[in-house]
Parts: C-alpha cells; structure tokens; sequence
C-alpha cells in the first residue's frame, strides 16, 4: 500500500491489515462421543504426529460462523453447522511475526459423517474419542494447546456454554452478526420472533 499524507497533521491511516482472523472447529459426534481431527500434510504441524481440530484462515468478507463450517468441509468432507464460538484467544506477531492472529474456537454439529479428506492438506482425517484428543503428548506439553483441549472436553462432557449468533441489521440496513452467551442468544431470537409476530 502506498499513501502521501498531505495534511500537516499526523498521519492516522494504518500501516495496513494488521489482524488475521481464524477458527478451529470442535465437530462433535453425540452418538460415538468423538471428535473430528485431522493430520495436516504441510506447514508447522507437518510430521508431528499431532492430530488437530480442522483449522483454517476466515477469507475476507466471511462471517466466523460461515468460515469454520466451510474449512471444515473444504477439510474433511463433512458438511456440518455452527452452534458457538467456545473460546477464542489473541496472539501478536504471529502470522510473519507482524501480524495479530484472532482465532476463534466454534463448535459445529455435523449432518455428515463419512470422511473425504483434501488431498492438498490434509494427510488423514478421522473421529477420534474426546480423551485420546486430549491426551496427545503435543496437548500436554503445550500450554495453550492444553487448555484450548480442556475447553473442548468440557463442551464433550458438561455443559458448557459459548457464543451463538444472533444476526441483525447495522443502522444502515447491512446484515451483521452479534456473538454472545448461548442461553441470550435464544432469549434475544425469541423476543425478536415475538415482535414480527404482534406487527
């Protein structure tokens, strides 16, 4: 990006996209008590042997909740939908030590189950039972990683609730999405159904 500031102010245009945003996918199998991981075939977890939840990068333009559910299609095959963000964390100078990194852990309730891997990414891909994922040598040596797979386990095992969507409108007409606590969530959808209804 090239810019002349003209003003004799000081300048206050940004240096350019100073965030990337991602999200990591909790695909949970009520009926098995598993959950989808993958094996990548390159980058940093290349030949660690660690299986991860399917994670991807959120395209421009893209809500949260609709990019986590195609990464995970894209990913794994399987078509799934978004329930709640359970977590999500801030990391600076972590995408070519410049950019702030916004990952957003989701859970998603699959309609599919049977695996078709992406072959440019993904190495395997498979349901795995919530302890194994959790007890891999990588999550337990691993601070972040450690609790990023308590907070799944307890989503597995518990009630534990996240941030659902509730969409709405900008002052100026445009769709948006607020994320916040599940139990709200319901309320806010339903009182607004409520409203449409009595017009």
């Amino acid at each position: 990006m090239l810019v002349s500031w003209i003003s004799e102010t000081p300048d206050t245009i940004p240096a350019n996209a100073s965030h990337v945003v991602g999200a990591g996918a909790l695909v949970i199998n009520k009926n098995t008590k598993e959950v989808l991981v993958v094996q990548e075939r390159s980058g940093f977890f290349k030949d660690k042997n660690v299986w991860k939840l399917p994670t991807g990068v959120i395209n421009e333009g893209e809500d949260i909740w609709t990019g986590v559910a195609r990464e995970v299609e894209e990913e794994t095959g399987i078509i799934a939908d978004f329930v709640e963000v359970l977590a999500f964390r801030q990391s600076h100078k972590a995408i070519l030590k410049k950019k702030t990194d916004m990952f957003f852990l989701c859970v998603l309730s699959p309609r599919s189950y049977d695996i078709t891997e992406q072959k440019s990414e993904i190495l395997q891909a498979k349901w795995m039972p919530i302890q194994e994922y959790v007890d891999q040598p990588w999550n337990k040596k691993n601070e972040m990683f450690k609790f990023m797979a308590n907070i799944c386990q307890k989503k597995c095992e518990e009630e534990y609730l996240g941030f659902a969507i509730v969409p709405t409108t900008t002052s100026s007409g445009k769709e948006s999405f607020i994320y916040c606590n599940a139990d709200h969530a319901k309320r806010l959808k339903v009182s607004r159904d409520q409203a449409s209804a009595s017009l």
